[in-house]
């Protein structure tokens, strides 16, 4: 598990200090808005063209090789992006740091549910999510602070840390080779049993079919969740008209929901997922109507409600995304543990793309607030799914 970790921070300490730099790189290469908007996008759909592959990828090669080679991928295009400002070169880094972060984000939530025991797998997403949450927390902001200040390359070699993580491979390896993980992952696992509510369990129909509904119900939660997260992510500096109140308001956000996640894995591993999941839900349709009322006046963002609403979503978003990955690794034998992580995968980064699109085009049309009230309603449709029991072993 601390191999894992830190092959995790390094792997999204790299991607997190590029997220925001990238499109300014391009911008000031002489691209338009909506060229540097391009940038992050092609990101996003190659990673979510690589998850499917990835679990395949593992089958064939072992765990540690791939990881490394997406850190690989990662972080190595990072530097490449001072050999030009053009934009087709960025969009050219753009997809290999996509193939990295998709190998990346599968590889990694799949490692982590063969280490770790079923009863538990909540408190080790927690501690996973940390991983990942506390270098956004930390560059996401820094980036565009440090291109001021510094300059661009500074920003371009701390995405470059990403290969830093290759070092942990070999010490991952050995724990996977000492626990026996990867021949278990791929073996029958047909008897497997335990009391947690989050057990592996067998298919009596191993077919595609069979395995895609199973996880479809966390995966729609997943989207609901982070289309709510996407939407805010991207148009809280557009729809609020106080800079400060933006900069303290996606803090709390990105705090709430790193330590949402953090937490409420172990409560999960205790009362199982369903007692959180409806609240956490209504709290996110909650945090979004209050941001709606918040920035209803273009002119003048009612601070204090936008605060307190987005401290709300991030806390919806965050424990939300734990309990949706316990979900779908619960309704699944050990061997597909592989796909399970990439149908969370591919619904996490879908639904960000999705609100990021929804709520600029709803917006561009009328307004942040009916575009916020329409990611609510989302939302929202997602809560009669948090209450459908599960099959269990």
């Amino acid at each position: 598990m601390p191999a894992l970790l830190l092959i995790t921070a390094a792997g999204f300490s790299g991607y997190a200090a590029l997220l925001p730099v990238s499109p300014l790189w391009a911008v000031h290469g002489g691209a338009d808005a909506a060229g540097s908007g391009v940038v992050n996008g092609l990101l996003l759909l190659a990673t979510i063209a690589t998850q499917p592959f990835v679990p395949r990828l593992l089958a064939r090669f072992g765990t540690a090789p791939v990881l490394a080679a997406g850190l690989l991928f990662l972080g190595g295009p990072s530097m490449l992006h001072l050999v030009s400002d053009q934009l087709g070169w960025i969009l050219a880094m753009s997809v290999l740091r996509g193939f990295g972060f998709g190998i990346l984000t599968v590889a990694g939530s799949t490692t982590l549910a063969q280490l770790i025991p079923p009863a538990r797998h909540g408190a080790a997403i927690g501690a996973y999510g940390a991983a990942i949450a506390i270098p956004q927390v930390v560059l996401l902001p820094a980036g565009p602070s440090l291109v001021d200040g510094i300059g661009y390359w500074i920003v371009f070699a701390l995405g470059s840390t990403s290969i830093l993580g290759i070092a942990a491979t070999p010490w991952l390896a050995r724990a996977l080779r000492e626990n026996d993980v990867e021949r278990l992952q791929f073996a029958d696992t047909s008897d497997d049993a335990t009391d947690s509510d989050f057990s592996p369990r067998a298919f009596d129909d191993p077919s595609r079919r069979r395995v895609t509904s199973r996880l479809a119900r966390p995966t729609i939660i997943l989207l609901g969740a982070t289309l709510a997260g996407g939407g805010i992510i991207t148009f809280a500096p557009q729809m609020s008209s106080a800079p400060l109140a933006t900069a303290g308001g996606l803090a709390l956000f990105t705090v709430a929901a790193a330590v949402s996640r953090w937490r409420i894995g172990s409560l999960a591993d205790r009362y199982g997922t369903r007692v959180f999941l409806w609240p956490l839900v209504l709290m996110t349709v909650a945090g979004l109507a209050l941001t709606a009322l918040a920035v209803e006046n273009p002119g003048g963002t009612t601070v204090i409600l936008f605060l307190i609403a987005l401290v709300l979503v991030g806390i919806g978003y965050g424990g939300i995304q734990n309990l949706t990955l316990l979900l779908s690794l619960g309704a699944v034998s050990r061997r597909e543990y592989g796909t399970a992580s990439a149908f969370w995968n591919i619904g996490f980064d879908a639904g960000t793309g999705l609100g990021s699109v929804l709520v600029g085009t709803i917006a561009a049309g009328l307004s942040f607030s009916p575009a916020l009230l329409v990611a609510a309603a989302i939302s929202l449709a997602t809560l009669p799914l948090t209450f459908v029991q599960g099959r269990r072993t």
